[in-house]
């Protein structure tokens, strides 16, 4: 696994080190979506309502619209703000564990100890464990401030997000009063009794997911199934001509191994065209903000970069 994050737990004056995980995944099937008629994919593509052409990711700002007036965010100003930087966990308070209302928490992330000695890593956990505590901490992930607690997991420690206050929607609406007899609350503890047992995660399935996957294997099998190139249709090979024919996707360059590779064709590498296209959008977005000059090259190397993108 990749680390997402990299700081320290701070609380008084002891500093935990730490590399952040995400502590789950989807095991959802990617589906895209595709024409019925010819099955050619579906692309969505960013466009402008006042001039109508279609933008690259390098021209696109963020702004907030209050109803009225629409304020516009420069890149420049977004990174200026001071949660940008900052690197800690901050743990504010320590509370019990039942005063965590489930609903709001949120992402769970492993933490994992970083340096030769783990022994402030352990400290805390085994802390935490022996309190019955529940640490309240404060972090800066993807340049947002978080609210977020510290829960141990067999051996680690876990950061879970928790939703701020005035996340959590109020309702409208409550239960009619209902008169609940005794008789009533026997039956239904009886149901409760007969139902009750540990919990065990593994016991249960995604029954609609697998039986998806054995609809998709049985069509593969079956060979009810299309070309992959085919869905992409002609705009992909005007694409790569425009381009020199060359292969700048690292899945261009896989399918066209294989392709190759099946009809007895050899292949160039390709891999190096990928890192190098990658590096020169890289370096033109870092260098637009030195001159308008080389903004205007960066802005050519990046639309003809994502028309590649787009096309694979």
């Amino acid at each position: 696994m990749r680390a997402i994050w990299s700081g320290e737990i701070t609380f008084g004056l002891v500093n935990v080190p730490v590399k952040l995980y995400s502590a789950t995944r989807s095991h959802d099937l990617s589906l895209h979506q595709v024409h019925d008629e010819d099955h050619g994919r579906i692309r969505y593509e960013r466009h402008c309502e006042v001039c109508g052409r279609e933008v690259d990711y390098e021209h696109i700002e963020k702004a907030y619209d209050d109803g009225d007036k629409t304020v516009v965010l420069t890149d420049e100003e977004l990174e200026s703000l001071p949660a940008e930087d900052n690197d800690e966990i901050d743990v504010v308070q320590f509370v019990p564990d039942e005063q965590i209302d489930p609903i709001l928490l949120g992402t769970s992330y492993f933490l994992e100890p970083v340096g030769r000695s783990a022994k402030a890593y352990v400290l805390l956990r085994r802390t935490l464990e022996d309190a019955e505590r529940t640490a309240v901490v404060t972090f800066t992930l993807r340049t947002k401030t978080r609210l977020g607690v510290l829960r141990t997991h067999d051996d680690l420690l876990v950061l879970q997000t928790l939703r701020w206050p005035e996340d959590l929607r109020e309702m409208d609406f409550s239960p009619s009063k209902s008169r609940i007899g005794k008789k009533e609350l026997d039956m239904a503890s009886s149901l409760v009794d007969q139902f009750s047992g540990d919990f065990d995660p593994s016991q249960f399935s995604d029954e609609y997911q697998e039986q998806l996957r054995e609809l998709v294997d049985a069509k593969l099998e079956q060979g009810d199934a299309v070309d992959t190139d085919e869905t992409f249709g002609e705009e992909r090979e005007k694409q790569e001509s425009a381009s020199g024919g060359k292969v700048v996707s690292l899945m261009d360059a896989l399918e066209k191994s294989l392709s190759s590779r099946k009809s007895g064709k050899k292949t160039s590498s390709t891999s190096g065209s990928s890192t190098s296209s990658s590096s020169k959008r890289s370096s033109s977005k870092s260098s637009s903000s030195k001159s308008s000059s080389s903004k205007s090259s960066s802005s050519k190397s990046s639309s003809s970069a994502s028309a590649r993108k787009k096309g694979a």
